[in-house]
């Protein structure tokens, strides 16, 4: 792993989307023109995320210090695997979620349709800028202008429902990351000196060996207040906003659970943990287990809770949250194996997941229900989306040859590798729990009885461009279980991997 010179390359995926929200707003008056940008946007920070590969595989770690406020905090860009899994995900989900989009809000022609596409373009600049930031300053900044842009999608309906749910939303993420965030970034800087993570080695992270030695107390506080004040990974208790947030459209939703908020969680703890703490502080001070354990408690009861939701939405929220601690419980058991199997996981999950959402949408735009129950014989009047649904559906169960069935093959093997036996439980129940909740959506749509309150004879496919994306990221789930490599590359050559 190599530290390359200052390179301004960096810049171009952060600036495209950057500048794509204000091009939104002055084509808002054509809105084929509008809806132009954000593909052209999405398609060319894809590509500007890309040309970083070669040097990132070759072992390089780009970086980028764009202006410095005091010494030892910058706000500075870095280009590495970790970076690499969030930031081609985001972009290259942008693309088809604009897609889906266009069905979606045309179709129930709904309001306010240029705010909807230029907080969506903001929140794509946040997780960008997220995924490429290289200390913990930068990271708070882009944080937070996800936290405050996707408000206005959450509340898009402008009911009391939105406006409660948009609240809950606000108070959990910018409440957490105020009271607990802020400390653990100013507490940081006193015991290191600097804000800035260690890119080149996930053992020793950045804290010196004489710090922690000295003052261990400190430094387990502070790790505290880093996962208290990432709720955006949704970790009991602070997983609340989750599932009050599905007042939004369904793609926002979509946007919440695969591709910016949640993600920028559970990317956000995996670099604190790993390029911040280290594995061997982690390892030294007893922090890594306690974190799976609550991570496990998070997957099992979020899984019985989903279960008991008829809403389809809503047993989908559920269901993310517990998706979510997999990734955790994974980096918190600092073993190879299982640090491989969460980092995957957070692609695995974002294509499976953002399916599994945009098929929710799909069966709202066509029929209008959302309820489980009433969605006997759905399945054979929407084949492509409950069959995209079934696919994404094993993904979260673990079946192969699907992608989550990898992450969750190298997360077992991590447990039985430390002999954590509560972890190993977790893990294989999860996955029952995951069949019991999942499964019978599908028998439901093929092989229920129709609902007496309403007639299959109107029942068809969502528009195509509502269709096709989540066939496509249905597809893009069984690749990326055929050939894990895909993201393993990135990962083998993050911090020293």
């Amino acid at each position: 792993m190599t530290a390359q010179p200052e390179s301004l390359q960096l810049l171009i995926p952060l600036v495209i989307t950057f500048v794509a929200p204000f091009l939104i707003w002055v084509f808002r008056r054509n809105e084929n023109q509008r809806e132009a940008v954000s593909f052209v946007a999405a398609a060319l920070a894809f590509i500007g995320m890309l040309s970083f590969v070669p040097g990132v595989l070759a072992g390089e770690v780009k970086t980028l210090t764009m202006f410095t406020l005091l010494p030892g905090i910058h706000v500075k860009l870095c280009a590495d695997g970790l970076t690499m899994i969030f930031g081609l995900i985001a972009t290259f989900l942008w693309f088809w979620v604009t897609s889906y989009n266009i069905g979606y809000m045309r179709s129930l022609d709904e309001h306010a349709q240029t705010r909807y596409y230029f907080c969506f373009a903001v929140a794509i600049f946040g997780a960008v800028g997220v995924a490429m930031s290289a200390n913990v300053f930068t990271l708070y900044l882009f944080y937070e202008v996800i936290s405050v842009f996707t408000y206005p999608l959450v509340a898009h309906h402008q009911d009391d429902e939105a406006f409660s749910g948009a609240r809950k939303y606000f108070v959990y993420l910018m409440g957490t990351s105020k009271l607990f965030l802020l400390p653990a970034m100013v507490l940081t800087y006193v015991l290191c000196g600097t804000l800035d993570f260690n890119l080149n080695d996930v053992v020793h992270g950045m804290f010196p060996a004489h710090v922690v030695a000295e003052n261990p107390v400190m430094v387990t506080i502070t790790y505290v207040l880093y996962i208290a004040g990432l709720a955006k990974a949704a970790l009991m208790p602070f997983h609340n906003w989750l599932p009050s947030a599905m007042v939004a459209p369904t793609p926002v939703s979509a946007l919440l659970h695969a591709v910016a908020v949640v993600k920028a969680g559970v990317f956000s703890v995996s670099r604190v943990v790993l390029s911040g703490f280290g594995v061997d502080v982690m390892d030294s001070l007893f922090l890594g287990i306690p974190t799976a354990y609550l991570a496990a408690f998070t997957i099992v009861a979020a899984s019985l809770i989903a279960m008991t939701k008829d809403d389809l939405k809503a047993r989908l929220a559920y269901s993310t949250v517990s998706q979510l601690s997999y990734i955790i419980i994974g980096v918190t058991m600092l073993t190879p194996l299982a640090v491989k199997g969460g980092l995957v996981h957070i692609a695995h999950h974002a294509f499976s997941k953002i399916t599994l959402f945009m098929a929710a949408g799909a069966i709202y735009v066509a029929t209008h229900n959302k309820k489980i129950s009433l969605m006997g014989g759905y399945g054979w009047k929407m084949p492509w989306t409950f069959g995209a649904f079934a696919i994404a559906s094993l993904s979260m169960i673990g079946v192969p040859p699907v992608c989550g069935f990898v992450s969750k093959w190298y997360m077992v093997n991590g447990a039985v590798e430390i002999n954590r036996v509560i972890l190993l439980c977790a893990l294989l129940a999860s996955t029952i729990l995951n069949v019991a909740y999942f499964v019978p959506i599908t028998i439901q749509a093929f092989f229920g009885k129709p609902s007496s309150e309403g007639s299959l004879d109107d029942v068809r496919e969502a528009p195509k461009t509502m269709v096709i994306p989540l066939c496509l990221t249905a597809a893009i789930s069984v690749f990326l279980g055929l050939y894990p490599e895909t993201f393993f590359q990135f990962i083998n050559v993050f911090g020293g991997y």
